[in-house]
């Protein structure tokens, strides 16, 4: 980012399953976990102790290098929503994403609706509870934090206004094709349209 735009924060709401963990690297965490476990015997029996590279699917190659350009262009700084946001700290994320190639570690992920009483209104009418739990998250950490100019979420989870009986996220970029996750043609420079709003 340029001189004139050094006060700006541009942030990318950023899950992980479906957008750059894509279809084929799933389950590629229980191989890691028996071969961890084999050179191991003596830790524990829970993958949550695991390190934590052990405990996540790794991430599409391409997709990073797709990300990674995104950064590059636009400046933005990752919030992570995924749930992977449950199994790791924000530290270890970082670790793992820098260990996967991401040029940047993320600065924060989203609050855990269980630790926040969400507004209410219409929440009942909403037929998808994944959906509904990560907007109000979203919305919760958007509340929370001022200077964030431009932003948007990306997720396979359709988080749109129209899927979510007009409550939803206005800036969104779907990712529905879970073997192209941000690979998917368009999907780059939806999200960096989002990202250079004026």
């Amino acid at each position: 980012m340029d001189s004139l735009n050094k006060d700006m924060m541009n942030v990318i709401f950023l899950d992980n399953d479906g957008v750059i963990c894509l279809y084929n690297n799933w389950g590629g965490r229980g191989k890691k976990w028996s071969k961890y476990r084999s050179a191991n015997p003596e830790s524990s029996q829970m993958l949550k102790d695991a390190p934590v590279e052990i405990r996540f699917d790794d991430f599409d190659q391409k997709a990073i290098k797709i990300l990674n350009k995104i950064l590059e262009e636009t400046g933005a700084e990752i919030v992570v929503s995924s749930d992977w946001k449950l199994h790791a700290t924000l530290e270890e994320l970082g670790d793992y994403y820098e260990a996967q190639g991401i040029i940047k570690r993320p600065i924060a992920i989203t609050p855990n609706l269980h630790e926040f009483e969400p507004e209410t209104n219409g929440l009942f009418m909403w037929k998808r509870w994944l959906e509904r739990k990560r907007i109000l998250e979203i919305e919760k950490y958007l509340k929370d934090t001022p200077g964030i100019t431009n932003w948007v979420a990306v997720d396979d989870l359709n988080m749109s206004p129209e899927a979510n009986g007009g409550h939803g996220l206005q800036n969104f970029v779907l990712t529905p094709r879970s073997t192209e996750g941000i690979k998917q043609s368009d999907i780059k420079e939806k999200i960096i349209q989002f990202l250079t709003k004026i």
